[in-house]
Order: C-alpha cells, then sequence, then structure tokens
C-alpha cells in the first residue's frame, strides 16, 4: 500500500528530531534512506509503526490515517538488527506464529510457514530453535514471518548491518526478489551507500529531522551530502595508478 506521512515533528527534551517532516511512497516501493547517526531515522520508522508518539502531523497507509491507530492494528511491521526469534519455538512454529495470533488455524499457518521455508532455502530446519541457527538464518527467519502476514507496510532498520558481507548480500538479494514478488511497500533505513543503491527503488537522505527524496540515480549522487561522488571518485583514483 501507499504511505503518506504529512508534518511529522517530533521533539524530544528540547531536541527536535522530526521537523515538519513529509514524504509519499508509492505502493510496492523501497525507500532507502540515509543520513548520519542521530538524523531521526529510527525516530521516523517508530513514529510510523505507532511505537513513538508526534507532536503534529499524521500518517496514511492505504488511504487510512492510522495516527491514532494501535501499532497492532496499522499494517506496518518493524525489524532491525536482532531477528527477536521466539527462543522457546522451533522454527516453523516461530514462522506461523503472526498468523496464529491472526486467527488462523494451525494446520493452514503451518503450511503457508512450511512453504516460506522452501523459499528462504530452510526446509531442512524446520524443527531446530533460533539458537541453532546462524544470523543470517535467523534473519531470513524473521522476514519470512513478516511476510506471511502480509503487511501494508515494512519498516527496516539497518536489518542486515550484523551480517557477514557474503550473507549481507545474500540477503539483499533475498529480500529484494521477495519484495518485488509480494509488491510490498518498504522503508529501509542503512548507512551503506552501495546497500541503500542496491535495495531502494526511491532513494532519499534525512538531515535536521527533513527528509530529501530523489528522482532518480543521478540526482541523488550529485549531492555531496550522500557521499556517492566520493566513492565514485576512490575508485576512479585505482584507473589512475
Amino acid at each position: 500500500m501507499n504511505i503518506k506521512v504529512n508534518n511529522i515533528s517530533v521533539n524530544r527534551s528540547g531536541q527536535q528530531v522530526l521537523n515538519g517532516l513529509s514524504f509519499e511512497l508509492e505502493d510496492g516501493h523501497i525507500l532507502s534512506v540515509m543520513g548520519k547517526s542521530g538524523c531521526g531515522k529510527t525516530t521516523l520508522l517508530r513514529v510510523i509503526a505507532g511505537l513513538g508518539s508526534s507532536d503534529t502531523g499524521n500518517i496514511v497507509i492505504g488511504g487510512r490515517d492510522v495516527t491514532l491507530v494501535p501499532p497492532q492494528e496499522r499494517g506496518a511491521v518493524y525489524l532491525y538488527q536482532e531477528a527477536l526469534l521466539f527462543p522457546h519455538l522451533n522454527v516453523l512454529d516461530n514462522l506461523s506464529f503472526g498468523l496464529r495470533i491472526r486467527g488462523e488455524h494451525k494446520k493452514s499457518a503451518d503450511e503457508k510457514a512450511r512453504d516460506m521455508l522452501e523459499q528462504l532455502d530452510l526446509a531442512s530446519h524446520a524443527a531446530k530453535k533460533s539458537e541453532q541457527l546462524s544470523g543470517g538464518q535467523r534473519q531470513r527467519v524473521a522476514f519470512g514471518r513478516a511476510l506471511l502476514v502480509s503487511p501494508a507496510v515494512l519498516l527496516l532498520d539497518e536489518p542486515f548491518s550484523n551480517l557477514d558481507s557474503e550473507t549481507r548480500a545474500a540477503m539483499q538479494q533475498l529480500y529484494r526478489k521477495m519484495a518485488q514478488e509480494r509488491g510490498i511497500t518498504t522503508i529501509f533505513v542503512t548507512h551503506d551507500l552501495k546497500e541503500a543503491v542496491i535495495m531502494g527503488s526511491r532513494l532519499s537522505y534525512m538531515e535536521a529531522g527533513k527528509l530529501h527524496l530523489y528522482d532518480n540515480l543521478n540526482s541523488f549522487a550529485a549531492d555531496t551530502r550522500t557521499g556517492m561522488q566520493r566513492e565514485i571518485g576512490f575508485w576512479q583514483s585505482f584507473d589512475k595508478k
């Protein structure tokens, strides 16, 4: 679903964390959000998820104003670095949990979870507990659990930052593929320039509590704040050696 963020401001202990921030993201797009630490990226995600409040403005998801709607009724799922799986449940039950608490019959929920395990290449791990999985495997389970409940908006806060480079690249490819297949609208926060470009169908930069969206990759690269010019210059310097 599409999401509209209108004039959101958040002041915490005299500090303006978000300052009249507004943007719109079309249905099915992945918006990469970059910005320095402390610029308000996580606060923005938490406000959209309903885990934090704003002083002004409103949030509209799929045409419905959810500003005062409880987090569990917004259709937004928030994930970050830690997979937060239930340690007492096996992988299959972790995956089906979200469906079951929404009232789906266990047999149906388990069937959908098994199908998701196949897509995640984790079918052989269904009976394992989370402590028996690698970091990348746990993150795949967390993503699968989020996708199974068909969220209106998925909010990802540095989700791959704790993974090694090879696993991180694999997770980027997996998520892009699954998000595109399912048409899930996503806001993806990252400090990594390459990851932002790989993941985002839309690109943005946050500074001083405001979010700037770019029309295309060229305009993103032209903005010195994004660091893309420095990155290009670094690699071009090797051609001169």
